[in-house]
This record gives structure tokens, sequence and C-alpha cells, in this order.
């Protein structure tokens, strides 16, 4: 029973940082139909940036870096929509057109971002020490409670913020029928811009996070997107709640594996993603 507790309890905690990596490159797609292959590289960002106002002089506590990462990474995924994606639109006859243009870019940003991220860091492992100790009688690391209460958090606001915004309705309103939305005077240029803004800013989020758990380094964005990438079908392509369930179902998929065989996690990943393409190619929310 009590490895039965610690394997929920753990993937849980992995699974809710699985969905908050997940949940912003499900809008980029259901909205924009930006399949980002770089969002992982914007994870990698949030983290830097946190280990370095941690490691300065200011010495400032990674959950208050939140709120310099998540704007500042807001700021870039809007620019990067409003100038790069923006035009491949107007460029691009049609939707399916646009997304293999938008994909094929984002590969390249992938290796623009990390390339410099390499120029300014290097090539070798940081670690924020964080909140490392276990909690009494758990024997769970306290900052893995931290990042799950956050994540919570993080996920009803952003719920709140769809379902009761004028520009959460637009979101959505969009998502499901743009030509639409456009005819009813939603302005679907800015809310696009809007959307991968908000995906980028929910990877810089999770990035802070990561960095508090794990050891960061500029290479780590890619294992983040194939991550995001499995929640993302396992859920549902598009559904914000369907990524959140699957990110916490994967997450407690990886504790299993793990318990019994480490090395067997990645391969586990991949299992669940072939079976769920061959069972419910929709995924669990997919309409």
């Amino acid at each position: 029973m009590v490895v039965i507790r610690d394997i929920i309890i753990t993937g849980l905690l992995l699974g809710g940082i699985f969905a908050l990596v997940s949940v912003g490159l499900s809008l980029q797609y259901g909205v924009g139909r930006v399949m980002n292959v770089a969002h992982g590289e914007f994870i990698m960002i949030g983290s830097f940036v946190t280990f370095w106002l941690f490691g300065s002089t200011i010495h400032l506590d990674p959950l208050v870096s939140i709120l310099i990462t998540a704007p500042l990474t807001f700021v870039i995924g809007w620019i990067l929509h409003a100038t790069l994606f923006r035009r491949l639109m107007d460029t691009s006859p049609t939707l399916d057109v646009f997304e293999g243009k938008s994909m094929l870019a984002s590969f390249g940003l992938l290796y623009v971002v990390q390339n410099i991220a390499r120029i300014i860091w290097g090539s070798q492992n940081y670690q924020v020490m964080y909140l490392n100790r276990t909690v009494t009688g758990a024997q769970i690391p306290l900052n893995r409670l931290v990042a799950l209460g956050v994540v919570i958090v993080i996920g009803v606001v952003f719920y709140i913020f769809l379902a009761r915004t004028r520009m959460g309705k637009a979101i959505r309103a969009s998502s499901q029928d743009p030509t639409t939305a456009g005819l009813m005077g939603v302005n679907i240029n800015s809310v696009l811009a809007v959307c991968f803004g908000l995906g980028v800013a929910m990877a810089g989020i999770a990035g802070s996070l990561l960095s508090t758990l794990y050891a960061i380094q500029t290479s780590m964005g890619l294992q983040y997107t194939v991550i995001a990438m499995i929640v993302v079908v396992l859920g549902g392509l598009g559904s914000v709640s369907g990524a959140m369930i699957g990110g916490v179902v994967l997450g407690i998929v990886s504790q299993i594996v793990t318990y019994f065989q480490p090395t067997w996690t990645l391969i586990a990943y991949y299992l669940v993603f072939i079976l769920l393409l061959l069972v419910r190619p929709k995924g669990i929310m997919g309409k």
C-alpha cells in the first residue's frame, strides 16, 4: 500500500508538470494550428532565466521569478506570432499549407533558440537548490508539492480565464470556427497572437518549476517537446482539458514503469502513444 501510495502521489506530481508543459502546445495548435516543435526551447528559457535570477546578486525566489518569466515569454511568443507565423499564414493558400510551413519554421526556431542559449550558458548541467528537503512522514520532496500547488492554481486561473473573460470566449470561438468568429467581430489575428503568447508563457512557467526539481541544460527542450506532443495527442488535439488529463495519465504511467524498470520509461510513453492512435485516434477528449 505504501508503494502504491508513493506511485500515485509522485505520478500526480509529475503529471501536473506534464499537463502544464502540454497545455501551451495544445492551445497553440488547437486555436492557431501551429504545431510548435520549438515549444520545449521556451521551457528551457524559463528554466535558465529562473536559474540566473536565483543565482544572481538579488537571489530571487524561483516562485517569485515566475512573475518575470511568464510576461517575458508571453511577449516573445506574441512577437513571434505577430511577425513570423502571421506572415506565413498570410502567404499560405490553405490551412494545410500553413500547418506545414509553420512546423518547418518552428524547427528552425528550435535550433536558433537552442544555440543562442548554448552560447550564453554552455552545455553543462545546472541545478536550482530550492526546497529540496522532504516532507515529514511522506518522504516526498517539498519542492514537488509546491510545484503541484502552483500547477493547480495556474490551471484553475486559466480555466476561469477561458470560461469567464471576453478574451477567453473569443479564444474558444476562434478554435471552434474562426471564420464565423471573425464575422462576429473577433479580431482573429489578435486572438491567435495572444494564444501563441499564452502557450509560450505556459512553457516559461513550466520551465521555472522544472528548474527547482531537476538538473537543467540547454539541450533539455526536445525531450519536453516530445512529452508535450504525446500528451496533446493522448488528451485530444486542441483540447486544453484533454491535455491536463493526458498529462496526469502519462505521469502515473511514468511512475509505474519507473518503479519496475526505469530504463523503459521513454518506451512506455511511445507505447501509450501508439496504442492510443490504434484504439482511440481522437484522444481522450477529442471530438
